[in-house]
């Protein structure tokens, strides 16, 4: 039930986002905006402001904004040709459609920003000991929060991965001789690793500590971790689309395992989670596939630089199939993550 619910909440803030992008940058250029909607199927609550209808539907798993122009008006609609999305000129159209993976991928960025600044981070980047867990070994040695692990075995060790690979390297062949850096002054240890039953792993048994930065280093930490992980997300979207290695698509299923998990640890794993399905969101709606809305920026982009537009009839058409190939892999996908679930 958990996973459900966490996986429908994640759903309502993604889309709303979203779709708030492409609202605000289309009353923002003077777009008539006939409907705001969340959700997909019949309305169960609707409410006009203004010339916007704004719906609550049946099924919360999409949304839409309805402009003038944009496809066929239902009766009773009309908007003047300035006010329709293709009379507006095409870096005002351009905005609306960037609009909402703007707006995700913005998400993504605050909610790492209010992590790194009132929660923290785990860091890896030095060896330096958070905490020790009652009963292994660095506790008996007497290792304390504060201490930096400088080398194993009389090899230097950098940050926490480097260390963890020291451990798992070096352990096997018996004790281990730690020197570890306190106060300034360098100590030595000597301790045997202990073997975690389930993983086999051996282990010290202590934990990174956790850093929180001030407002404007976490704002410049979030964009940069967003930049990675964008070229991460490209990388290995050109391995998977060239043939150079399997890539784990995660359907519906797959996504609301992955949030229950992250809600059962906590809000602040849960808004973790959260950014990264957003800047995810945010970063493949710019793909240039049809029906997604970096396929519409790349028919934009065509008319710019040729000065014509393709008929709206036959763009339409070229939507539509992309989304039916989009429809298909979503259940694909979601048969897999099925699979998965019941025959790990």
């Amino acid at each position: 039930m958990i996973s459900l619910f966490s996986f429908l909440l994640v759903i309502c803030i993604s889309v709303v986002i979203h779709e708030l992008g492409h609202f605000l940058f289309s009353i923002r250029y003077g777009v008539k905006v006939y409907e705001f909607a969340f959700g997909m199927g019949p309305s169960l609550f609707q409410k006009r402001h203004g010339e916007t209808l704004y719906s609550i539907r049946v099924f919360p798993v999409g949304g839409f904004v309805r402009l003038a122009g944009m496809e066929e008006e239902q009766e009773g609609e009309s908007a003047p040709p300035e006010r329709t999305y293709p009379g507006k000129p095409p870096f005002q159209r351009f905005a609306i459609l960037a609009g909402g993976p703007f707006f995700n991928i913005l998400l993504a960025i605050l909610l790492t920003t209010v992590l790194l600044t009132f929660h923290g981070v785990l860091d890896i980047r030095t060896a330096t000991v958070g905490s020790t867990i009652s009963g292994f070994p660095a506790e008996r040695i007497g290792l304390v929060p504060g201490d930096r692990i400088v080398s194993i075995n009389d090899k230097p060790v950098t940050n926490w991965d480097s260390m963890s690979a020291a451990i798992r390297r070096e352990a096997p062949k018996g004790p281990l001789a730690l020197k570890v850096e306190r106060e300034g002054r360098i100590l030595t240890f000597s301790v045997q690793a202990e073997m975690d039953r389930q993983s086999g792993v051996p282990l010290l048994g202590i934990r990174p500590r956790q850093v929180r930065y001030p407002l404007p280093e976490a704002l410049f930490r979030s964009v940069g971790t967003a930049w990675e992980m964008t070229l991460s997300i490209l990388r290995g979207f050109w391995t998977w689309a060239f043939g150079h290695q399997s890539v784990e698509f995660a359907g519906p299923v797959g996504i609301a395992s992955m949030a229950g998990d992250a809600a059962r640890q906590g809000w602040w794993s849960f808004l973790s989670f959260l950014a990264v399905i957003n800047l995810n969101l945010g970063i493949l709606n710019l793909f240039p596939f049809p029906a997604l809305d970096g396929g519409r920026l790349s028919f934009l982009i065509g008319e710019i630089l040729t000065g014509k537009r393709l008929p709206p009839k036959w763009e339409n058409l070229i939507h539509l199939a992309g989304f039916a190939l989009l429809l298909a892999l979503i259940v694909y996908v979601t048969w897999k993550d099925i699979l998965r679930l019941t025959h790990p």
